[in-house]
């Protein structure tokens, strides 16, 4: 999985995630997310190229969910996938996380 970053504005972030989201690759994730989870005020996670998401995955975008929202910031996933969908669908997360 490669993590592309773009900045939005000074508070703002988007990072686009290719590839697959799985106990491998969630941890480059997580460490990238906990920095910027700090510093941003709203985090857009853009999914049109991630192709798989593991429950490691879903762990760390609940965690970076929580964390945002317990400082009243942001954190929302676009552009994502019908396979990707059909695994928050299955595991709730549809509800728990803001996906536009």
């Amino acid at each position: 999985m490669t993590i592309e970053f773009r900045q939005i504005s000074e508070t703002s972030i988007e990072l686009s995630l290719v590839g697959r989201l799985d106990a491998i690759t969630s941890p480059m994730l997580e460490k990238k997310l906990k920095k910027w989870v700090a510093d941003a005020t709203d985090i857009t996670l853009d999914f049109l190229n991630l192709n798989y998401i593991s429950s490691m995955g879903l762990r760390v975008l609940l965690h970076a969910q929580k964390k945002m929202k317990e400082q009243n910031r942001k954190l929302v996933i676009k552009n994502m996938g019908d396979g990707v969908r059909e695994i928050f669908e299955i595991t709730g997360f549809i509800n728990i996380m803001t996906i536009e």
